[in-house]
């Protein structure tokens, strides 16, 4: 697989020296500048692949083209962004970047609670706590239904747990749900927030997923034509989050999506963070079954609880079994490879990373500090080299099999 890094450009703390000295090749960004659903313009796009070049490194995969929120609920303007959607791919592909990993998350995108939990460690971690949601969700925010959706035990739970927050805390939820997100399209404070809502109210999950693949019948045509990859990313959770529909979020979800638009450029990002943390999903059964289709890799690992919450575990560690992954992925690249396949290298990358050591208290995106990240690589660097290691030796030709 090659290795590859996120960068949020020239703003971003941890800059291109870094990644290519954590021994990544390739980079994953977009032009974070125009993300409201303007088409990219050319210049723009070749300076940004120049700048990355100058680095001695390659623009592996456009992370992400946002999709405006008018696209998801085909309201107002989506007709014109839909447009400025499909120039967009033929711009990026134009300058030779073929892989674009993108989400149709209403509103939200990624969602955490808590973007510093400690760990055991002394680092720090992100994390989202069912019953922080739940406090803001149906206390603070009050959404209509809410209570009735989170159940009368993590009421219960958020209700005693509101009573004894610290000060502020409530505050720090409330921005970190709504109004942090880097390179989101719009930040929300409260009001605007329930407005987009009100947007949403009427539209059922099998709407939204309805929606989601209109959009694909009027792109994939696009990427097709320009040698494009589509690489769908999954719902971060993988669960409803205020009452919003979520349509990508387990393994029928994506092989559903895949058999509506039954085409080569239409694929998956396989992020095993967000299925992840659905304890339905097997991440080593999705990454056989649809590795055909899969574009893009997210490797990062977390660790769940009974009642939904969960933690960004060490990439290694977590509930997903990321060797039996990471064989998956590498046996996928040699049948294409046996193939012919032009595509038979899949990028990927650490996503996510632990807050460690010197980079604690300095400026980062929670999430994508230096160290974390650096570290995750390496051990995933590790598990790729002695599984080739072992197949090279061992000749072994078919699926892996791992303990």
């Amino acid at each position: 697989m090659q290795q590859t890094w996120r960068w949020f450009g020239p703003d971003d703390p941890v800059t291109l020296a870094d990644a290519r000295q954590a021994g990544a090749t390739g980079i994953v960004t977009a032009l974070h500048q125009r993300n409201r659903g303007e088409a990219w313009p050319l210049d723009d796009v070749l300076a940004r692949k120049a700048e990355i070049e100058a680095a001695a490194l390659t623009w592996s995969v456009v992370e992400s083209i946002a999709v405006p929120e008018s696209i998801k609920t085909r309201t107002g303007d989506f007709r014109q962004r839909i447009d400025a959607y499909k120039a967009s791919i033929r711009t990026v592909a134009a300058a030779g970047v073929k892989v674009l990993c993108w989400n149709f998350m209403a509103i939200t995108d990624w969602t955490r609670t808590d973007l510093m939990w400690r760990l055991p460690s002394g680092g720090y971690a992100l994390r989202f706590d069912k019953v922080d949601f739940a406090a803001f969700d149906a206390l603070v925010l009050k959404r209509p239904g809410a209570e009735d959706e989170h159940g009368s035990d993590l009421m219960r739970r958020a209700r005693a747990w509101l009573a004894t927050m610290p000060e502020g805390r409530m505050a720090e939820i409330e921005r970190n749900l709504i109004d942090w997100v880097p390179a989101r399209e719009t930040i929300y404070d409260r009001a605007s927030f329930q407005r987009q809502l009100d947007v949403y109210k009427d539209l059922t999950a099998e709407g939204l997923r309805q929606h989601l693949f209109a959009f694909l019948r009027e792109i994939v045509p696009v990427a097709e034509e320009v040698g494009a990859r589509l690489a769908i990313h999954p719902d971060d959770p993988p669960f409803p989050l205020f009452g919003l529909p979520r349509v990508v979020s387990t393994a029928f979800d994506a092989r559903e999506l895949l058999e509506a638009i039954d085409s080569p450029a239409n694929g998956l990002t396989l992020c095993t963070g967000s299925y992840g943390a659905n304890p339905a999903n097997d991440l080593v059964a999705m990454a056989t079954e649809l590795g055909p289709r899969i574009h893009f890799a997210h490797l990062r690992n977390t660790t769940r609880e009974a009642d939904g919450s969960f933690t960004e575990a060490e990439h290694l560690d977590g509930d997903t079994d990321m060797i039996g992954v990471v064989g998956a992925l590498l046996y996928e690249e040699e049948r294409r490879t046996r193939e012919g396949r032009a595509d038979a290298i899949i990028p990927m990358r650490p996503d996510h990373g632990h807050l460690l050591s010197t980079d604690i208290g300095r400026k980062s995106n929670p999430g994508y500090s230096c160290i974390g990240r650096l570290k995750g690589l390496a051990e995933l660097r590790g598990v790729m080299r002695t599984l080739e290691h072992q197949r090279s030796r061992t000749g072994q030709q078919g699926r892996p099999s791992h303990s």
